[in-house]
Protein backbone atom coordinates (compact mmCIF):
# COMPACT_ATOMS: atom_id res chain seq x y z
CA UNK A 1 0.00 0.00 0.00
CA UNK A 2 1.24 3.41 -0.85
CA UNK A 3 0.66 6.66 0.76
CA UNK A 4 -0.90 8.23 -2.08
CA UNK A 5 -3.42 5.11 -2.18
CA UNK A 6 -4.49 6.10 1.72
CA UNK A 7 -4.80 9.98 0.99
CA UNK A 8 -7.36 9.09 -1.73
CA UNK A 9 -9.53 7.77 0.88
CA UNK A 10 -9.86 11.03 2.69
CA UNK A 11 -13.32 12.48 2.25
CA UNK A 12 -12.51 15.88 1.80
CA UNK A 13 -10.58 14.16 -1.42
CA UNK A 14 -13.03 11.73 -2.50
CA UNK A 15 -16.65 13.55 -1.53
CA UNK A 16 -16.42 16.79 -3.78
CA UNK A 17 -16.23 14.05 -7.15
CA UNK A 18 -19.03 11.91 -5.95
CA UNK A 19 -21.14 14.49 -4.03
CA UNK A 20 -24.06 13.82 -6.08
CA UNK A 21 -24.11 9.87 -5.35
CA UNK A 22 -23.43 10.28 -1.48
CA UNK A 23 -24.80 11.78 1.68
CA UNK A 24 -24.67 15.77 1.69
CA UNK A 25 -22.19 16.34 3.60
CA UNK A 26 -20.25 19.85 4.94
CA UNK A 27 -16.44 19.26 5.80
CA UNK A 28 -14.38 22.36 7.99
CA UNK A 29 -10.13 21.86 8.01
CA UNK A 30 -9.77 21.96 11.85
CA UNK A 31 -7.15 24.34 13.48
CA UNK A 32 -4.20 22.40 14.77
CA UNK A 33 -5.07 23.54 18.32
CA UNK A 34 -8.31 21.43 17.93
CA UNK A 35 -5.98 18.35 17.07
CA UNK A 36 -4.06 18.84 19.70
CA UNK A 37 -7.29 18.81 22.11
CA UNK A 38 -8.18 15.37 20.25
CA UNK A 39 -4.93 14.35 21.02
CA UNK A 40 -4.46 15.01 24.83
CA UNK A 41 -4.81 12.09 26.96
CA UNK A 42 -3.36 13.83 30.13
CA UNK A 43 -5.45 15.18 32.83
CA UNK A 44 -9.30 15.00 33.34
CA UNK A 45 -11.46 14.89 30.04
CA UNK A 46 -12.29 18.62 29.48
CA UNK A 47 -15.34 19.46 26.72
CA UNK A 48 -14.54 22.48 25.34
CA UNK A 49 -16.35 26.28 26.76
CA UNK A 50 -19.51 26.38 24.65
CA UNK A 51 -19.95 30.05 23.00
CA UNK A 52 -23.96 28.85 23.82
CA UNK A 53 -25.15 28.34 26.75
CA UNK A 54 -27.97 26.43 25.46
CA UNK A 55 -26.21 24.08 23.56
CA UNK A 56 -23.90 23.44 26.13
CA UNK A 57 -22.90 20.16 28.09
CA UNK A 58 -21.00 19.48 31.31
CA UNK A 59 -17.26 20.66 30.58
CA UNK A 60 -15.69 18.03 32.34
CA UNK A 61 -16.77 14.26 32.47
CA UNK A 62 -16.66 14.07 36.10
CA UNK A 63 -14.02 10.58 37.42
CA UNK A 64 -13.64 10.34 41.16
CA UNK A 65 -10.90 8.66 41.13
CA UNK A 66 -9.09 11.72 40.04
CA UNK A 67 -9.88 14.05 42.69
CA UNK A 68 -6.56 13.42 44.10
CA UNK A 69 -4.59 14.28 41.22
CA UNK A 70 -6.22 17.50 40.98
CA UNK A 71 -6.86 18.93 44.34
CA UNK A 72 -4.61 21.39 45.30
CA UNK A 73 -4.07 21.07 49.05
CA UNK A 74 -5.13 24.40 51.17
CA UNK A 75 -2.05 27.08 51.61
CA UNK A 76 -0.61 25.99 48.28
CA UNK A 77 0.59 28.26 46.18
CA UNK A 78 2.11 26.27 43.62
CA UNK A 79 -0.48 27.74 40.41
CA UNK A 80 0.95 24.41 38.56
CA UNK A 81 -1.07 22.14 40.23
CA UNK A 82 -4.23 24.14 39.47
CA UNK A 83 -6.41 22.10 36.63
CA UNK A 84 -6.36 23.55 33.27
CA UNK A 85 -9.31 25.67 32.21
CA UNK A 86 -11.39 24.03 29.37
CA UNK A 87 -10.28 25.29 26.12
CA UNK A 88 -12.72 27.06 23.48
CA UNK A 89 -13.20 27.07 19.75
CA UNK A 90 -15.31 29.63 18.99
CA UNK A 91 -14.71 29.80 15.81
CA UNK A 92 -14.78 26.27 14.87
CA UNK A 93 -18.07 25.85 16.83
CA UNK A 94 -19.88 28.92 15.08
CA UNK A 95 -18.92 27.01 11.12
CA UNK A 96 -20.39 23.73 13.21
CA UNK A 97 -23.50 25.01 14.54
CA UNK A 98 -24.12 26.60 10.79
CA UNK A 99 -23.11 23.48 9.43
CA UNK A 100 -25.66 21.44 11.48
CA UNK A 101 -28.33 24.01 10.92
CA UNK A 102 -28.19 23.50 6.78
CA UNK A 103 -28.15 19.75 7.23
CA UNK A 104 -31.04 19.79 9.14
CA UNK A 105 -30.37 19.97 12.76
CA UNK A 106 -29.20 16.48 12.90
CA UNK A 107 -25.37 15.36 11.63
CA UNK A 108 -23.23 12.72 12.29
CA UNK A 109 -19.17 13.07 12.06
CA UNK A 110 -15.97 11.68 11.32
CA UNK A 111 -12.68 12.88 10.39
CA UNK A 112 -10.42 12.84 7.66
CA UNK A 113 -11.13 8.52 7.30
CA UNK A 114 -12.76 7.56 10.13
CA UNK A 115 -16.23 7.91 12.64
CA UNK A 116 -15.93 7.54 15.88
CA UNK A 117 -18.03 4.92 16.12
CA UNK A 118 -16.60 3.45 19.25
CA UNK A 119 -17.77 6.38 21.35
CA UNK A 120 -21.80 5.61 20.64
CA UNK A 121 -21.96 4.28 24.20
CA UNK A 122 -21.27 7.87 25.82
CA UNK A 123 -24.22 9.45 23.51
CA UNK A 124 -27.66 10.08 25.43
CA UNK A 125 -29.03 8.55 21.94
CA UNK A 126 -26.87 5.66 21.81
CA UNK A 127 -25.42 6.45 18.39
CA UNK A 128 -23.97 9.49 16.28
CA UNK A 129 -26.45 11.74 16.12
CA UNK A 130 -25.46 14.94 17.30
CA UNK A 131 -27.32 18.21 17.52
CA UNK A 132 -24.87 20.25 18.89
CA UNK A 133 -20.87 21.07 19.03
CA UNK A 134 -20.66 19.94 22.54
CA UNK A 135 -21.91 16.55 20.98
CA UNK A 136 -19.60 16.65 17.99
CA UNK A 137 -16.54 17.47 20.89
CA UNK A 138 -17.94 15.12 23.09
CA UNK A 139 -17.80 11.86 20.21
CA UNK A 140 -14.75 13.07 18.77
CA UNK A 141 -12.81 13.35 22.36
CA UNK A 142 -14.21 9.37 23.82
CA UNK A 143 -13.36 7.90 20.72
CA UNK A 144 -9.79 5.57 20.94
CA UNK A 145 -10.58 4.68 17.01
CA UNK A 146 -9.47 8.20 15.40
CA UNK A 147 -6.57 7.97 17.22
CA UNK A 148 -6.04 5.77 14.07
CA UNK A 149 -6.44 9.02 11.89
CA UNK A 150 -4.03 11.13 14.29
CA UNK A 151 -1.47 8.83 14.81
CA UNK A 152 -1.18 5.53 12.90
CA UNK A 153 -2.77 5.71 9.31
CA UNK A 154 0.24 5.73 7.25
CA UNK A 155 1.99 2.28 9.92
CA UNK A 156 1.23 0.34 6.84
CA UNK A 157 2.21 2.30 3.79
CA UNK A 158 5.93 0.92 2.33
CA UNK A 159 6.76 4.54 1.07
CA UNK A 160 5.61 5.83 4.54
CA UNK A 161 7.07 9.42 5.19
CA UNK A 162 5.58 10.64 7.11
CA UNK A 163 3.17 9.87 10.51
CA UNK A 164 0.40 12.16 10.11
CA UNK A 165 -1.26 14.01 7.29
CA UNK A 166 -0.79 17.97 7.20
CA UNK A 167 -4.23 18.91 7.60
CA UNK A 168 -7.11 17.42 9.35
CA UNK A 169 -10.74 17.95 8.40
CA UNK A 170 -14.03 17.61 9.96
CA UNK A 171 -17.16 16.22 8.09
CA UNK A 172 -20.37 16.31 9.01
CA UNK A 173 -22.61 14.52 7.32
CA UNK A 174 -27.14 14.68 7.53
CA UNK A 175 -28.40 12.29 9.52
CA UNK A 176 -31.18 10.30 8.59
CA UNK A 177 -32.57 8.59 11.46
CA UNK A 178 -34.55 5.97 8.82
CA UNK A 179 -31.19 4.56 7.57
CA UNK A 180 -31.35 0.84 8.29
CA UNK A 181 -27.82 -0.88 8.69
CA UNK A 182 -28.69 -3.86 6.90
CA UNK A 183 -28.72 -2.58 3.49
CA UNK A 184 -24.77 -0.94 3.84
CA UNK A 185 -22.54 -3.05 1.94
CA UNK A 186 -18.83 -3.03 1.92
CA UNK A 187 -17.72 -3.51 -1.56
CA UNK A 188 -14.16 -4.93 -2.94
CA UNK A 189 -11.82 -3.73 -5.58
CA UNK A 190 -9.03 -5.36 -6.96
CA UNK A 191 -7.00 -4.35 -10.13
CA UNK A 192 -10.52 -2.85 -11.02
CA UNK A 193 -12.33 -5.86 -10.72
CA UNK A 194 -14.98 -6.00 -8.09
CA UNK A 195 -14.49 -9.33 -6.29
CA UNK A 196 -16.41 -9.06 -3.26
CA UNK A 197 -18.99 -7.62 -1.69
CA UNK A 198 -20.27 -8.20 1.83
CA UNK A 199 -22.64 -7.35 4.27
CA UNK A 200 -21.23 -4.53 6.22
CA UNK A 201 -23.54 -5.33 9.51
CA UNK A 202 -22.15 -8.88 10.24
CA UNK A 203 -23.51 -8.63 14.13
CA UNK A 204 -26.76 -9.53 13.29
CA UNK A 205 -28.82 -11.88 11.11
CA UNK A 206 -31.57 -10.30 8.40
CA UNK A 207 -33.67 -12.83 6.52
CA UNK A 208 -35.57 -10.57 4.12
CA UNK A 209 -31.38 -9.66 2.79
CA UNK A 210 -30.85 -13.26 2.05
CA UNK A 211 -34.29 -13.75 -0.21
CA UNK A 212 -33.22 -10.20 -2.28
CA UNK A 213 -29.73 -11.57 -2.52
CA UNK A 214 -29.94 -11.53 -6.41
CA UNK A 215 -31.46 -8.34 -6.88
CA UNK A 216 -29.02 -6.93 -4.25
CA UNK A 217 -25.94 -7.85 -6.46
CA UNK A 218 -26.88 -7.02 -9.65
CA UNK A 219 -27.93 -3.40 -8.07
CA UNK A 220 -24.47 -2.69 -6.94
CA UNK A 221 -22.67 -4.08 -9.86
CA UNK A 222 -24.52 -1.37 -12.21
CA UNK A 223 -23.55 1.20 -9.77
CA UNK A 224 -20.49 0.07 -9.77
CA UNK A 225 -19.70 0.29 -13.43
CA UNK A 226 -21.73 3.43 -14.05
CA UNK A 227 -20.51 5.86 -10.94
CA UNK A 228 -17.54 4.07 -9.40
CA UNK A 229 -15.24 2.44 -11.88
CA UNK A 230 -13.06 4.86 -13.88
CA UNK A 231 -13.59 7.75 -11.55
CA UNK A 232 -11.80 6.70 -8.00
CA UNK A 233 -7.86 6.97 -9.50
CA UNK A 234 -6.43 3.90 -7.17
CA UNK A 235 -6.82 0.34 -8.87
CA UNK A 236 -7.30 -1.47 -5.58
CA UNK A 237 -9.63 -0.33 -2.85
CA UNK A 238 -13.17 -0.83 -0.99
CA UNK A 239 -16.05 1.41 -0.77
CA UNK A 240 -19.25 1.20 1.28
CA UNK A 241 -22.64 1.82 -0.32
CA UNK A 242 -26.57 2.17 0.98
CA UNK A 243 -28.81 0.86 -0.76
CA UNK A 244 -31.95 2.56 -0.54
CA UNK A 245 -36.00 1.30 -0.14
CA UNK A 246 -36.51 2.40 -3.87
CA UNK A 247 -33.30 0.78 -5.23
CA UNK A 248 -31.58 3.82 -5.27
CA UNK A 249 -27.33 3.91 -4.20
CA UNK A 250 -25.47 6.17 -1.44
CA UNK A 251 -21.63 6.25 -1.68
CA UNK A 252 -20.79 6.59 2.10
CA UNK A 253 -17.40 5.60 2.06
CA UNK A 254 -13.82 5.00 0.54
CA UNK A 255 -11.00 2.48 1.80
CA UNK A 256 -7.46 1.04 1.30
CA UNK A 257 -7.15 -2.48 0.03
CA UNK A 258 -6.00 -4.58 3.14
CA UNK A 259 -4.26 -3.27 5.82
CA UNK A 260 -6.88 -1.36 8.24
CA UNK A 261 -9.79 -2.25 6.38
CA UNK A 262 -11.66 -4.92 7.60
CA UNK A 263 -12.46 -7.70 5.29
CA UNK A 264 -15.92 -8.53 6.81
CA UNK A 265 -17.09 -11.65 6.25
CA UNK A 266 -14.03 -12.38 3.80
CA UNK A 267 -10.42 -13.21 4.71
CA UNK A 268 -8.02 -11.10 2.78
CA UNK A 269 -6.44 -14.31 1.12
CA UNK A 270 -9.70 -15.02 0.00
CA UNK A 271 -9.95 -11.60 -1.66
CA UNK A 272 -6.65 -12.10 -3.60
CA UNK A 273 -7.42 -15.25 -4.71
CA UNK A 274 -10.42 -14.03 -6.41
CA UNK A 275 -8.41 -13.07 -9.19
CA UNK A 276 -7.38 -16.50 -10.15
CA UNK A 277 -10.94 -17.82 -10.72
CA UNK A 278 -11.18 -18.88 -13.87
CA UNK A 279 -15.41 -18.30 -13.72
CA UNK A 280 -17.26 -14.90 -12.59
CA UNK A 281 -14.38 -13.89 -9.25
CA UNK A 282 -17.54 -11.37 -7.70
CA UNK A 283 -19.01 -12.97 -4.86
CA UNK A 284 -21.72 -11.62 -2.40
CA UNK A 285 -21.72 -13.25 0.76
CA UNK A 286 -24.47 -12.55 3.39
CA UNK A 287 -24.95 -13.31 7.52
CA UNK A 288 -27.58 -16.25 6.14
CA UNK A 289 -28.60 -18.00 9.56
CA UNK A 290 -28.34 -16.76 13.15
CA UNK A 291 -25.26 -19.01 13.40
CA UNK A 292 -23.01 -16.99 11.23
CA UNK A 293 -23.70 -13.96 12.75
CA UNK A 294 -20.02 -12.17 14.32
CA UNK A 295 -19.38 -10.88 17.64
CA UNK A 296 -19.15 -6.74 17.51
CA UNK A 297 -21.15 -3.97 18.96
CA UNK A 298 -23.65 -5.95 20.64
CA UNK A 299 -21.54 -7.70 23.00
CA UNK A 300 -19.84 -3.66 24.02
CA UNK A 301 -16.69 -4.51 22.23
CA UNK A 302 -15.88 -2.95 18.63
CA UNK A 303 -15.41 -6.01 16.44
CA UNK A 304 -12.03 -4.37 15.41
CA UNK A 305 -10.67 -3.99 18.94
CA UNK A 306 -11.42 -7.94 19.95
CA UNK A 307 -8.44 -9.70 21.47
CA UNK A 308 -8.58 -13.27 19.01
CA UNK A 309 -5.32 -14.54 20.07
CA UNK A 310 -5.17 -18.15 20.65
CA UNK A 311 -6.32 -18.59 24.05
CA UNK A 312 -8.72 -15.21 24.36
CA UNK A 313 -11.73 -17.27 23.94
CA UNK A 314 -13.48 -15.34 20.79
CA UNK A 315 -10.25 -16.94 18.37
CA UNK A 316 -12.78 -20.12 19.08
CA UNK A 317 -15.90 -18.58 18.53
CA UNK A 318 -14.28 -16.76 15.38
CA UNK A 319 -13.61 -20.19 14.55
CA UNK A 320 -16.72 -21.63 14.72
CA UNK A 321 -18.19 -18.62 13.04
CA UNK A 322 -16.32 -19.67 10.22
CA UNK A 323 -16.76 -22.54 9.63
CA UNK A 324 -20.66 -21.84 9.54
CA UNK A 325 -19.41 -19.39 6.86
CA UNK A 326 -18.12 -21.79 4.38
CA UNK A 327 -20.59 -24.07 5.14
CA UNK A 328 -23.07 -21.74 4.06
CA UNK A 329 -21.21 -20.45 0.73
CA UNK A 330 -20.77 -24.39 -0.04
CA UNK A 331 -24.57 -25.39 0.48
CA UNK A 332 -25.10 -21.83 -1.73
CA UNK A 333 -22.84 -23.01 -4.54
CA UNK A 334 -24.04 -26.46 -4.31
CA UNK A 335 -27.78 -25.01 -5.25
CA UNK A 336 -27.02 -22.84 -7.70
Amino acid sequence: MKEEEVNRCQIQEWYPRFKSDSIKTMIHELPESFVEYLMDDHGPFLLPLSIDDGDALPNRIHKPEEEEDFEVSEGSEDESEQPSPPPSFPELETKIKESIKSLGGSVFPKLNWSAPKDAAWISSTGNLCCNSFSEVALLLRASDSLIHDLCHVYDSCSDKTVSRPRKFFLALRKWYSSLRPEMEFRCFVRNGILVGVSQREVTGFYPALVEKKDELITIIQRFFIDKVKGNFESESYTFDIYVTNDERVKLLDFNPWGAFTLPLLFTWEELEDKLNEEEDCLEFRLVESQCGVRPGLKTAVPYDYLDTSPGSGWDEFLRKADEELAQQVRSTRAGA
